[in-house]
């Protein structure tokens, strides 16, 4: 259920029914929004309550949600959500994140920042620690990769986002990343879920690599009913029958999840495509296509990259990508970020 405040509602009021929310068995979720607010209602398996509810001092209304998702919902939460992550806004515009797959070493992810720095991006991806489906290929460099990721961050002021694999890991990860990632693998990892929707960091949850959209919203509502409301949703190729591209880069899920939920949709076109040569043109779709941003694998020597070079844009090659995106973004009236 949910519950709809009057717009002159008072916060006592809204505590109040927070409250007897509460006394029910329920869990509220407070929503703020533009004009009014709204209590989101979990934990219940009908419309008991309602009556109650309804006639409270500052209640508008209480209805019936449809979706099984009810915090993604834009039933919820019907503007779009917009997040403040080291000095972009993501949902608010078309953000870029891009940088290598991996922390190979200290000077290559330095000297990585530095360029995305000059070309105004704020936000770089590269992993500390690496999923791979080969127990022989490189891992990643793990703690030793937290520090380097800190160190780059204090000396560029870029904002990091790397993947969290396990609950093990995931404080060590917090402590540095400005963006915690959930990779494909980890849609339906619930214990990892739990523990990552107490944290105090975004999280970027990548689909599954044969999830359907439910699964996958499905997905990011552990993350919001345990208390983290910024979850940043990333489509990254699911798997068919198509072997043309490492996965099929699915961007009718734009406009779906756009309209199903509030909150941002990025494209990952490195991995979607997994081919290098594919991914300037499957940024432009999804910057025509209404997505909320990128996330791109950029090194600066691709051929030496100890994973996924073969999906890697150079520097000139990035730079030149992101030139064609400038023209389009002001057709759209859509500002890059």
């Amino acid at each position: 259920m949910l519950v709809v405040m009057n717009a002159s509602a008072t916060r006592e009021q809204i505590d109040a029914v927070a409250a007897r929310i509460r006394q029910f068995g329920y869990e509220p979720h407070v929503i703020p929004g533009a004009t009014r607010t709204a209590i989101g209602i979990t934990g219940n398996r009908g419309p008991e309550g309602r009556d109650v509810l309804v006639m409270l001092p500052g209640v508008e209304d209480v209805v019936r949600v449809t979706a099984g998702y009810k915090l993604v919902s834009r039933e919820t939460h019907t503007e779009a959500s917009v997040f403040s992550i080291a000095g972009t806004r993501v949902g608010d515009g078309f953000t870029l994140i891009a940088g290598p797959c991996a922390v190979e070493s200290e000077s290559m992810t330095i000297e990585s920042a530095r360029f995305l720095r000059g070309l105004g991006v704020n936000l770089m991806r590269a992993g500390a620690f690496k999923p791979r489906t080969s127990p022989y290929a490189f891992q990643g460099l793990g703690d030793e990769g937290l520090r380097i990721l800190a160190k780059v961050k204090q000396e560029t002021g870029i904002g990091i986002v790397t993947e969290v694999l396990d609950v093990e890991n995931a404080a060590a990860v917090e402590e540095v990343a400005d963006v915690l990632q959930v990779g494909t693998r980890n849609m339906q990892n619930y214990a990892l879920l739990r523990r990552l929707s107490r944290a105090s960091k975004p999280v970027l949850l990548k689909r599954g690599m044969a999830a359907t959209v439910e699964e996958w919203l499905l997905a990011a509502e552990y993350l919001m009913a345990g208390g983290n409301r910024q979850v940043i949703l990333c489509e990254r190729g699911v798997r068919t029958f198509a072997d043309h591209t490492r996965n099929t880069l699915d961007l009718s899920i734009i406009p779906v999840v756009k309209h199903l939920s509030h909150l941002p949709v990025i494209i990952d076109p490195s991995h979607g495509t997994g081919r290098a040569e594919y991914v300037p043109a499957m940024s432009r779709a999804a910057l025509a296509a209404g997505a909320d941003g990128l996330i791109v694998e950029v090194h600066p020597r691709p051929r030496e990259a100890l994973s996924d070079g073969q999906q890697s844009l150079d520097f000139a090659t990035f730079e030149r990508m992101y030139a064609t995106l400038k023209p389009l973004a002001r057709v759209l009236d859509v500002e890059l970020l």
